[in-house]
């Protein structure tokens, strides 16, 4: 019959509608393992074993040209921020935390060279390998200026001076003590250092509400400070920048001459300070 032939033609259609087309389902089993190399990415270490290792911006070097007699040395080249240089500040470059200040002055890596004042120097005749005698000691040998703390000194809100640094917009008052309540209110005054002749050492904070000092590894040579107590104003200029370890109280001791050390920590480097030098003008 003509007719059989349309109508199971028309069903095949129709069942080809109805029942959607299917994929063939493939699966692949995994290579054998000796068919790759070893894998490599859980051998990366992605933490040091000293979290407080300087990675900071003033310790990047300009790699030596290829080929130059210092091209095979480690940590050599220049610096990338010359101003920001440990000790550049201070006529030299200083090797505070282990960097390529050992290659250009010829000391060991990670040495500290000590000036006769305790800070760090470059190229002068004396190197000092231990740290000087405190600031009692001095002061008693007659080698250094000291002015102690009395009670005359003080002002009636109960702070012993005010500090001003024009530069990085600083006017705060001093108090006695580097405790949290005296940093809460201004900047703290070391109480075994000078408030006056010799060397004043003063400690801030460099992050929060009272973060007077956050902004003093900025200052460069020549800086204005001044420091006014009752017995007098005195200005100093800015000699040198650089840091120290948290372990270094050099920055402490008396000198012979009129000076003025600031010293606040180092933003995420817990085991570094920031140690700023003036000297009076």
């Amino acid at each position: 019959m003509k007719w059989i032939r349309p109508v199971l033609l028309t069903a095949a259609l129709t069942a080809a509608l109805i029942f959607p087309a299917r994929a063939l389902e493939f699966g692949v089993d995994a290579p054998e393992d000796y068919l790759f190399g070893r894998p490599t990415s859980q051998e990366i270490i992605y933490e040091t074993d000293n979290p407080n290792m300087d990675r900071s911006k003033n310790t990047a070097l300009i790699p030596p040209g290829f080929g130059t007699p210092t091209s095979y040395l480690p940590n050599s080249g220049e610096y990338l921020t010359p101003n920001l240089v440990p000790g550049a500040l201070n006529g030299g470059l200083v090797n505070v935390v282990g960097s390529a200040a050992a290659n250009a002055t010829g000391g060991a890596a990670g040495s500290v060279t000590l000036g006769s004042d305790g800070f760090p120097t470059v190229g002068g005749s004396t190197v000092q390998t231990t740290i000087p005698n405190s600031s009692a000691q001095q002061m008693a040998s007659g080698t250094s200026g000291y002015t102690e703390v009395t009670s005359d000194l003080y002002y009636g809100g109960g702070h012993l001076g005010t500090l001003k640094i024009p530069s990085i917009g600083v006017n705060v008052k001093v108090y006695q003590g580097t405790g949290d309540a005296s940093l809460a209110k201004g900047v703290g005054h070391f109480t075994d250092t000078s408030i006056w002749d010799g060397n004043v050492a003063l400690a801030g904070h460099n992050r929060g509400v009272n973060s007077y000092f956050g902004e003093i590894h900025t200052l460069e040579a020549g800086d204005k400070i001044t420091l006014t107590t009752k017995l007098g104003t005195r200005t100093y200029a800015v000699s040198s920048v650089y840091k120290i370890d948290v372990t270094d109280l050099s920055g402490t001791n008396a000198a012979s001459s009129n000076q003025l050390t600031l010293i606040t920590c180092v933003k995420n480097q817990s085991a570094y300070r920031w140690c700023v030098r003036a000297v009076e003008v």
